[in-house]
C-alpha cells in the first residue's frame, strides 16, 4: 500500500542517523541552486583587477604554494573571504526571511522590514563611534542585543504576528530607528563617520577571515536551530488546535523560530552591513522555484540569498571598475521593484 508521503512524491533520504521526507525534484533543484552558486563563486574570484584564469585558479587551490606571493595574497586574503562572507550572509539572510515568514504566516515580513536591521545597525554604530578601539567579535554582540529589542518592541505594540499590522508597526519601528542613526552620523567625528557610512552601506569590500569565523558561528546555531523545529514549524501551518494535538509547544516554537532569524539577521549586519530585500526576496523566490515542506524552503532560501548577495556583490564590484558599488546598493535596486510588486499583490489585504 502506498503511503500518503509517497503518493505526494516525497522520499525519504538518510545519511546515518539523520533521516527527512523531500520531495527529489526539490532535492535536484537544490543541488542545481548549490552548483550555480559555486560557479558564480568561482568565476567572481577569477575576476578582478587582477584576473586568474580557471586553470590557474584550480591549480592555486589545489597547491597553493605554486602561486606567487601577488596570486596568493589577492586569492587568499582579498577575494575569497570577500566571497565567502558574501555567501555566508545571504544564506543568513535568506534563512531569516524564511522563517520570519513562517512564523508570521504573512508573506511581507522580513527581518529588516521590521526594525531589526536598524536595531542592529544603531547598537554596531554605537560600537564603531564611541568605541572605535573595540574588537570586530564585539559586533554580532551588540547588534544581536539591539535587533532582539527591537524584535520585542515590535511584538509588543503589534500583540498579534500573523497579521499584517506586525509589519507595519516594524516599518515604522525601523523609521524611528533610521533617525536615530541619522543623529548618530551627523553628531560624530568626520573621520569616524566615514568608516560607519562604508560599512552601513552595505559594502563588503573589507571582509576578513575573523569577520566571517564570527559570521559561521552564529550562522551555525541559527541554521541548526531552524532545520530542528522545522516539522514542528509545518504542523504549526496547519492551525493553533492541529499543532497542539500533534505535541508542538507553541510558544517554544515561537521563540525559538523568532529568536534564530532575529540572530542572524543582526549577525550579518553586524559583518557587512544592511542588505536590504534579501530576506524578503529569497524564501519568494524558492517558493516559485519548487514547493515542500519547511526543509525544503529553508535550503533553497538559504541557496537563492547566497546567489542574490553573490551576484549584488559581483556586479557592484565588476560592473563599474574600477568604481565599485556597495553590494546593499545593488541589492537596493532589485529589491524595491519586488518590495512594490509584492504589495500590489497583496493590495487587498491591506
Amino acid at each position: 500500500m502506498t503511503s500518503p508521503s509517497h503518493a505526494n512524491g516525497y522520499r525519504r533520504f538518510a545519511l546515518g542517523p539523520v533521516a527527512l521526507l523531500a520531495r527529489p525534484v526539490a532535492v535536484l533543484a537544490c543541488l542545481a541552486l548549490a552548483l550555480l552558486v559555486m560557479g558564480l563563486a568561482a568565476y567572481a574570484v577569477s575576476r578582478g583587477s587582477y584576473a586568474i584564469a580557471l586553470p590557474d585558479l584550480a591549480r592555486l587551490l589545489r597547491a597553493p604554494d605554486t602561486g606567487t606571493r601577488e596570486q596568493l595574497y589577492i586569492l587568499y586574503d582579498i577575494r575569497m573571504p570577500r566571497i565567502l562572507i558574501a555567501a555566508l550572509s545571504g544564506a543568513m539572510l535568506g534563512l531569516a526571511g524564511a522563517a520570519m515568514q513562517s512564523i508570521t504566516r504573512n508573506g511581507l515580513a522580513d527581518p529588516g522590514l521590521i526594525g531589526v536591521k536598524e536595531g542592529a545597525s544603531v547598537m554596531v554604530l554605537a560600537v564603531i563611534l564611541l568605541f572605535p578601539a573595540a574588537s570586530v567579535g564585539w559586533r554580532p554582540v551588540a547588534g544581536m542585543a539591539g535587533g532582539l529589542c527591537v524584535a520585542l518592541l515590535v511584538i509588543l505594540i503589534a500583540r498579534d504576528l500573523s497579521r499584517t499590522r506586525f509589519v507595519l508597526v516594524g516599518i515604522g519601528v525601523s523609521w524611528m530607528l533610521s533617525s536615530i542613526v541619522l543623529i548618530f552620523l551627523t553628531t560624530a567625528d568626520i573621520r569616524d563617520v566615514q568608516t560607519a557610512l562604508v560599512w552601513m552601506t552595505g559594502s563588503l569590500h573589507a571582509a576578513g577571515w575573523p569577520l566571517l569565523s564570527v559570521a559561521a558561528i552564529w550562522a551555525l546555531a541559527g541554521t541548526v536551530i531552524l532545520f530542528a523545529t522545522a516539522r514542528a514549524s509545518d504542523a504549526a501551518l496547519l492551525g493553533d488546535g492541529a499543532a497542539t494535538g500533534l505535541g508542538v509547544r507553541l510558544r517554544r516554537l515561537s521563540v525559538l523560530r523568532l529568536a534564530a532569524p532575529v540572530l542572524m539577521t543582526a549577525a550579518s549586519v553586524s559583518c557587512v552591513g544592511s542588505l536590504g530585500f534579501v530576506g524578503l526576496m529569497a524564501p519568494h523566490m524558492a517558493r516559485f522555484l519548487m514547493r515542500g515542506n519547511q526543509v525544503t524552503l529553508l535550503a533553497s532560501s538559504a541557496l537563492v540569498g547566497a546567489l542574490l548577495v553573490l551576484a549584488a556583490d559581483t556586479i557592484g564590484r565588476l560592473a563599474f571598475a574600477p568604481l565599485q558599488i556597495p553590494a546593499g546598493i545593488v541589492m537596493s535596486v532589485m529589491g524595491v521593484p519586488f518590495f512594490l510588486l509584492l504589495l500590489w499583490r497583496r493590495r487587498n489585504q491591506l
